[in-house]
């Protein structure tokens, strides 16, 4: 099936602390730039009749409100980590507004989470004004969300599996620092890459920006952005300025056209 047009929507783009950090006095925590201003990493996905997000961090609630949203079919999730799993709970107004339970998207590892951490919600003795969740557990086989063709992609958070995404010529990768020569070929072909860069230094689970840019280069994609972004990169304005062309930070509210 091939996919439809889609609009790509940036939730978030920062990492687990998001910026500015909590009690952080940085020139990037501190920076007026509304792009350095950054929640926990998270899409939203939109065809003419489909709409889902990739992972529901802590601010999802607000990300919703931000974007007005009236319309959410599916919750696609990466991995159990808290700020891509935390706002699950606040899927239950849009269950409440359409009378459907929220399909939700998840590997084994990350469904045990959502278990384990949201309890009440997989409870056979459920109270009022819970989430209706319908829990799908997926592995690498490709799938469909509505119209929408979704081909996971298996990536390693250091010995963490986690899902990237592939929707049309759009893939999306965060929180990652290595990716198998076989998955690699799942991205070939993508016309943009969105890929995590935590920071210059290098870190035990996350790309640095110079891995991120030499992945890009790599697998030959004409487009890339790149999110998971922490206070430690840099202003924004200063480091897209020196990013190679055809590559760019992502940002808050960044909207992309896919076709």
């Amino acid at each position: 099936m091939q996919s439809p047009p889609l609009k790509i929507t940036f939730l978030g783009t920062g990492t687990s602390t998001g910026v500015p950090m909590v009690a952080c006095g940085c020139e990037v925590c501190t920076s007026t730039d509304k792009k350095d201003k950054r929640l926990r990493s998270s899409i939203l996905v939109q065809s003419s009749t489909t709409a889902f997000v990739v992972d529901t961090t802590p601010d999802f609630r607000y990300q919703m409100l931000r974007q007005q949203l009236k319309q959410l079919d599916a919750v696609l999730f990466t991995h159990p980590h808290k700020d891509h799993i935390a706002g699950l709970d606040d899927v239950k107004a849009f269950s409440f507004f359409s009378g459907k339970a929220m399909e939700v998207y998840a590997n084994t590892l990350t469904a045990e989470a959502l278990k384990r951490e949201f309890a009440y919600i997989f409870a056979d003795k459920k109270y009022p004004g819970i989430p209706e969740i319908n829990l799908n557990t997926i592995d690498t086989t490709p799938f469909i969300i509505g119209d929408i063709p979704v081909i996971p992609i298996l990536v390693w958070h250091l010995k963490m599996p986690v899902f990237g995404f592939r929707f049309g010529k759009f893939t999306y990768i965060t929180d990652a620092n290595r990716i198998e020569p076989n998955e690699k070929e799942k991205i070939k072909g993508s016309e943009i890459l969105v890929v995590n860069a935590l920071r210059q230094k290098a870190h035990i689970s996350h790309f640095t920006l110079d891995e991120a840019i030499e992945l890009v280069k790599e697998l030959n994609v004409p487009q890339a952005y790149f999110t998971h972004v922490s206070h430690q990169l840099g202003m924004h304005a200063d480091v897209d300025k020196e990013l190679p062309a055809g590559m760019q930070l992502a940002y808050d509210g960044l909207t992309l056209s896919v076709t």
